[in-house]
């Protein structure tokens, strides 16, 4: 049996959890508060993440942590539903879309909710000091000075704008391959699309699907992967509506300011 320590709107447990149920996996669920700081608790840090963060996997006793590289282990030791190409270039193709999500796409996935909702959480019922207190639980230096200005600042931050054009980018590159494959790594849905799909989630929780406004094809392939049956199972059975409900209010105020941003980009 596979242990899951998850959280229920965490894109990278989202992740994790539509591979499970692509793939037809059981496993136990530990749910992370990620308010209360559930994974930045000493124990959790030391014994099982040393980031401080989900999702993280036991399974029959080895620990494996980060989101992408949990999905390549699934696929690796649970093959009979293939959920990646089995040649080299379909491989790669793949690799090409996992390693834009690692490298910008889920940075700035965190940038703007954060900027937008989130920082609100996190700021509710505390004093600075203690939101400072907070951050500081947090084993990375750059994750911490992340927060520092994304918390304090909100749509303010210098990270706020770019984290919007990373999106602009990628809707672009997605459309441009869309016009030739019905998937994103080829004709057969893979983990290249399952990498997408909660950050796609987050945008339209965040009342910012408007940006792919102009993107049809994008637009298409997100209503298809919302149809798949491991979507229910994965990601709406999970949805908590305290989040839905910030996201939705600070997002609709925050779109005329996206739309100029994107405008000015």
């Amino acid at each position: 049996m596979r242990d899951l320590y998850h959280n229920d709107m965490s894109t990278c447990a989202q992740k994790v959890r539509l591979v499970l149920a692509e793939k037809k996996l059981s496993w136990n669920g530990h749910h992370m508060d990620l308010r209360a700081g559930d994974t930045r608790q000493k124990e959790y840090i030391e014994k099982l993440n040393p980031l401080g963060v989900v999702p993280t996997l036991v399974d029959d006793g080895s620990i494996i942590y980060e989101s992408t590289v949990i999905v390549e282990y699934l696929e690796d030791a649970y093959p009979e539903v293939a959920l990646r190409p089995l040649d080299p270039v379909g491989k790669a193709r793949v690799r090409l879309w996992t390693k834009q999500v690692d490298e910008g796409v889920h940075a700035a996935t965190g940038v703007l909710s954060n900027c937008i909702a989130f920082r609100h959480q996190i700021m509710a019922g505390r004093s600075d000091q203690e939101i400072r207190d907070f951050i500081e639980l947090s084993p990375s230096v750059e994750a911490r000075e992340r927060s520092y200005d994304i918390i304090f600042t909100g749509v303010h931050s210098k990270l706020f704008a770019p984290a919007i054009q990373r999106f602009v980018k990628l809707l672009t590159d997605m459309e441009r391959t869309l016009i030739q494959t019905e998937w994103l790594a080829g004709d057969d849905f893979s983990i290249a699309d399952i990498a997408y799909i909660p950050y796609f989630t987050r945008l339209e929780h965040l009342h910012l699907i408007g940006l792919l406004d102009n993107h049809p094809r994008v637009t298409d392939w997100y209503e298809r992967t919302k149809a798949r049956p491991s979507y229910e199972e994965a990601v709406s059975k999970w949805l908590n509506g305290k989040y839905l409900t910030l996201m939705e209010e600070k997002g609709r105020d925050t779109w005329s300011m996206v739309k100029k941003v994107v405008a000015l980009g």
